[in-house]
């Protein structure tokens, strides 16, 4: 079975990375989509909201579990024996980043391949990032990330 591992903050997740993890869910048998806990960062949603949401996000799609850590993502793909790491890419400078997670994965574990999917061009201008400050000045966010989301936005 082969199965990867697509970790993230997801604060929060987007069509961007559903689409990524739907074209993922065509080359793996099973993918872990992994909430990467960072006790130093300070997000929108709550760790535990951010779990919830993902698990909503997925609900009705096969073949896919929602799991979170505190570790490094090399530690966890070793625990569930994943050999695969997926990443999205939107532009350029995306690459030059993740070619350093790539080398720094690389050096931890050679056996464990990081796979890298093109952001669709509908998809390519989206980042958590851009939905929060949307999200904050009131624009319409419904088309861009899953309904959960906008539910939990309502919320806060």
């Amino acid at each position: 079975m082969k199965i990867a591992v697509y970790p993230g903050s997801f604060d929060p997740i987007t069509n961007g990375h559903l689409d990524i993890l739907k074209r993922s869910l065509e080359v793996f048998d099973k993918v872990i989509l992994l909430l990467a806990v960072n006790p130093a960062k300070k997000g929108v949603f709550s760790y535990p909201e951010r779990l919830q949401i993902m698990k909503d996000a997925v609900a009705g799609l096969g073949n896919v579990e929602v799991d979170s850590t505190e570790g490094l993502t090399v530690d966890y793909c070793r625990k569930v024996g994943a050999k695969h790491i997926i990443r999205g890419l939107r532009a350029v400078t995306d690459f030059e980043y993740e070619f350093q997670l790539s080398a720094a994965n690389h050096f931890l574990d050679e056996d464990i391949d990081m796979v890298f999917f093109m952001a669709s061009s509908a998809n390519s201008f989206i980042s958590s990032s851009t939905i929060n400050e949307l999200a904050k000045n009131g624009a319409d966010i419904s088309g861009l990330v899953p309904p959960c989301v906008v539910k939990a936005y309502q919320g806060k």
